[in-house]
């Protein structure tokens, strides 16, 4: 038996539709249940091929539990790894690298010192910051909010450079960005599992929360929704979540990604309402049959984006090390190119004498020419 399991905190309504739906549609064989942890041990997998992880962000308990079942076969959505290396900065760069709008921002040291830090620490921090060019480069009014945060917490608007430095001096430890208001004409947000399959929902974020899925819009134009659907699955294919959503403020035309690092995203059907929730749940279970159909125990059956993909298979270790497990050679080899790693040409490591013995019995020399 493959078992999926759902591992969540306080919301209700979702995990206990995700384990029926997922009961209800998958064959002999499969099924799914909510998660149960009595013991982890180092290096022993959980009795789950697939879990849908809806809670480690606020739980480090967890989050380690997920890493060891992911280093033991246990395909985990979103990868763990990932998910504890990301922050809403660095996504940002990313977007203005494969090319999809989002707005100004930069980052801000902390306004308090971290714990056991001093002034010492921050010696490579110029003082004071250059405030002009920041505030130059973003305008106002603008908006403030932690890093790596969610949920809307700890966001402020800002009118002007007074009025941000009241606030900021308001932000204790949190790392802050300073980010470019967008006055938009429309806003969605946007499911997206698998990195494929899209969701496009109108939203409106200053509604009471209850109500940000239903304001009455006509809907949008073709183009505009295609733009934004490529947008959506662009980005989740790079970041490599399997489950997240997407958040887009359109000005002038242009859709302006403002959030899109929520891998534990709403999905209850108070919020949400029926429509969206029927189409998450379908889509979440079909995706995690899919996923525990593939699975391969003690193999990595975590996702990937594009950008670790794409930034590994460029270093000359890695590229070593995978032309040598393709042609199955020995550990030695592999040994040896880490340790020749940096230097101009790894493929030029000579291999084990024992390896180029076996070579050379298994092609017998050529007569000599007389």
């Amino acid at each position: 038996m493959k078992k999926i399991g759902i591992l969540f905190g306080q919301e209700n309504t979702f995990p206990q539709a995700f384990v029926d739906r997922v009961n209800q549609k998958a064959e002999k064989g499969i099924s799914a249940e909510f998660v149960r942890l009595d013991k982890v041990m180092q290096a022993e997998p959980l009795d789950y091929s697939v879990i849908i992880d809806r809670i480690s962000q606020d739980v480090p308990y967890y989050r380690a539990a997920l890493k060891n079942a992911a280093i033991c076969g246990t395909a985990v959505i979103n990868n763990p790894f990932w998910w504890s290396a990301d922050e809403k900065f660095f996504n940002n760069a990313l977007a203005v690298k494969i090319g999809v709008p989002v707005p100004k921002t930069v980052i801000l040291p902390s306004k308090e010192l971290p714990d056991d830090t001093t002034n010492l620490s921050f010696r490579n921090l110029a003082y004071p910051l250059d405030w002009d060019g920041i505030f130059n480069y973003v305008g106002f009014p603008a908006y403030m909010k932690p890093f790596d945060g969610g949920g809307w917490k700890e966001v402020y608007k800002l009118e002007d450079s007074k009025d941000f430095f009241d606030k900021y001096n308001k932000t204790k430890q949190y790392v802050m960005m300073l980010q470019e208001e967008v006055v938009f004409d429309d806003y969605f947000r946007c499911y997206c599992i698998g990195g494929k399959h899209v969701r496009i929902m109108q939203y409106e974020p200053r509604n009471p929360h209850h109500l940000r899925y239903e304001h009455g819009k006509a809907p949008a134009a073709k183009k505009l929704l295609d733009t934004v659907k490529n947008y959506v699955i662009k980005l989740n294919q790079y970041l490599g979540y399997d489950f997240n959503t997407v958040e887009f403020a359109v000005r002038d035309g242009v859709p302006y990604a403002i959030d899109f690092c929520n891998p534990a995203p709403d999905a209850d059907v108070n919020s949400v309402g029926q429509e969206n929730f029927e189409w998450v749940v379908e889509t979440a279970a079909d995706y995690a049959i899919e996923r525990v159909k593939k699975q391969k125990d003690g193999l990595d059956n975590l996702t990937w984006g594009e950008f670790v993909k794409t930034s590994a298979a460029k270093t000359p270790l890695v590229a070593a090390v995978t032309k040598a497990v393709k042609a199955d050679v020995s550990v030695a080899v592999v040994d040896h190119a880490i340790e020749v790693e940096g230097k101009t040409n790894v493929a030029k490591a000579k291999a084990p004498a024992k390896t180029a013995a076996v070579k050379e019995k298994a092609a017998p020399k050529k007569a000599a020419k007389k």
